[in-house]
């Protein structure tokens, strides 16, 4: 066989058929960019993830309360709070008749207990259930209630 010019140049082609290092980290760097994107929007999606558990939250504890005023004959005070749901309250106003109504207070999804108020700031007529919300303080756009 005769190595000529063009058999040298097929046979540097044939040699040459996998990827280089730079090719490797071009196309990883692409990938971690692309990753990096998606990550980002995922957190932001999480907020409305967080802001729709509250509610559901709110809306579960808010039945609960209600299935103690059923028993008890009256909604647990303020100073009683949420608590009374969970352990039998030892200030009046006492309960005719008393249920737990689980493990504990819930916290919300940014770590803090739910708020409660009976008479409500909205409505007197009745309690409401709260939270500041992501910046976890009162009177800000982001604070969320029962009676919303």
């Amino acid at each position: 066989m005769k190595l000529g010019p063009s058999n040298i140049q097929n046979q540097k082609s044939k040699i040459r058929s996998g990827f280089t290092l730079l090719e490797i980290v071009i196309v990883l760097g692409i990938i971690a960019v692309i990753l990096g994107g998606s990550i980002a929007m995922l957190g932001k999606l999480g907020d409305g993830a967080k802001i729709k558990r509250a509610e559901g939250d709110m809306q579960n504890i808010e039945s609960a309360v209600r299935s103690y005023a059923m028993l008890a004959g009256n909604p647990p005070s303020s100073a009683q709070g949420l608590g009374a749901l969970f352990v039998k309250p030892t200030t009046p106003p006492f309960p005719k008749r008393w249920a737990s109504a689980g493990k504990g207070v819930p916290l919300d999804p940014w770590g803090e207990l739910y708020k409660y108020r009976n008479p409500g700031k909205k409505d007197s007529s009745t309690f409401e259930i709260y939270t500041f919300g992501p910046d976890k303080q009162e009177g800000t756009d982001d604070d969320m209630s029962s009676q919303d």
